[in-house]
């Protein structure tokens, strides 16, 4: 199968499981998604292998909790997801993604470059 960026409306149990082991510091109550409060996974053999919070206002996008499950990182999967997230909304001209609960800044610094994205104070952004 192949990976595919879903933006999630409904969960299933399958996805609550996944994305408890993607997020395990977030309940399940917690993952309400709505116009503006949206989350965006990486599905592959109907697992969710990673997935990005994303808050719309206007022309403005945050991104925050990227995470990869271990076992699939440093395999494209975190970049595709970001990408095809931005590539959904064409309307935001600014994308910002916060540093916060970030495991290893010189790697997400790194990875959030090779996006396209610059540093600023606590997080990075792409105009």
């Amino acid at each position: 199968m192949k990976l595919t960026i879903i933006c999630l409306e409904n969960f299933s149990d399958q996805d609550r499981t996944d994305l408890g082991k993607i997020w395990p510091e977030y309940s399940p109550a917690s993952l309400s998604v709505d116009e503006t409060h949206r989350i965006y996974a990486a599905r592959f053999n109907e697992r969710l292998l990673g997935a990005v919070r994303v808050t719309l206002s206007g022309s403005h996008g945050a991104l925050d909790s990227l995470r990869v499950r271990d076992v699939t990182r440093r395999r494209g999967v975190g970049q595709y997801l970001v990408e095809e997230t931005i590539r959904n909304h064409p309307e935001i001209a600014s994308w910002w993604m916060a540093d916060v609960g970030v495991e290893d800044r010189d790697a997400m610094a790194a990875f959030m470059q090779t996006l396209g994205f610059t540093p600023l104070r606590n997080g990075w952004e792409k105009r």
